[in-house]
């Protein structure tokens, strides 16, 4: 794995923003499109019993891998690797492209919905870095797109090709409806849900047969703008600095 760090403060601030936070659950379903990928989640993940679980995991791997030192991303690898042991496709090189490409998307996505759009130096910046993301999962040195344009190719034909199963549709109902969800965060569940919505392609919306608001969405969007505003920076940057907390880091 490739063990440069960005150096760029504004990317730093990028991969601490909480808002990030917002499009996993989307960056989740879009994944679940991927057969493969539902069957193995479906089959040994616990979603209805600890939703918050792969979630944690997630933003730990991301933060470890962004933000971390080399011993918090070996540390996290190392994780992803044994979680992954016998879980059917999770090794295979297409599947790990493409939960590298839906958790860089969505992240830009809701950055730039709530941020505004990323100069082109800083977006240059990201998407080198999300190289590191997918090959600590494994993926072969040279399997991520060459560079954003490519990319775009790459996105538009995998979403065209995504199939969302009756797997999928499970694991969305318990992570959009979770049952075992700690009581602080139930208020939050509206929001999550429709901005979840409102980030999906709408043929993968419709696949997963969730309603689609536009004026609810764009009414969610703005909230977060003006809480992600006068939010202070110690709070933006909470998650980021509570998981990496967990991790060793010598």
């Amino acid at each position: 794995m490739n063990e440069a760090k960005p150096a760029s403060r504004a990317f730093d601030q990028y991969a601490a923003d909480g808002v990030l936070v917002l499009g996993g659950a989307a960056a989740i379903l879009l994944q679940l499109g991927d057969p493969v990928i539902a069957r193995g989640v479906a089959a040994h993940s616990s979603f209805a019993t600890d939703p918050m679980r792969r979630m944690r995991t997630t933003l730990s791997y991301l933060y470890a891998v962004s933000l971390g030192t080399a011993r918090q991303r070996e540390r996290m690898a190392g994780l992803v690797d044994r979680a992954h042991l016998g879980v059917p496709g999770s090794t295979e090189p297409d599947h790990q492209l493409w939960v590298a490409a839906t958790l860089y998307r969505v992240g830009v996505d809701v950055h730039e919905l709530v941020r505004g759009p990323l100069p082109a130096g800083l977006g240059d910046e990201i998407y080198t870095a999300f190289e590191r993301v997918g090959t600590a999962l494994q993926l072969p040195p040279g399997a991520w797109p060459a560079d954003r344009a490519v990319f775009e190719g790459y996105w538009t034909d995998a979403i065209a090709a995504l199939e969302v199963t009756e797997p999928a549709r499970a694991v969305a109902r318990d992570l959009l409806r979770p049952r075992g969800i700690p009581w602080w965060a139930r208020p939050a569940m509206p929001l999550v849900r429709t901005v979840t919505t409102g980030l999906l392609p709408d043929q993968v919306r419709e696949a997963y047969g969730l309603a689609w608001h536009p004026r609810r969405f764009r009414a969610a969007i703005r909230l977060v703008r003006v809480l992600a505003a006068v939010a202070p920076r110690r709070i933006r940057e909470l998650p980021a600095r509570m998981l990496l907390a967990r991790i060793p880091a010598h």
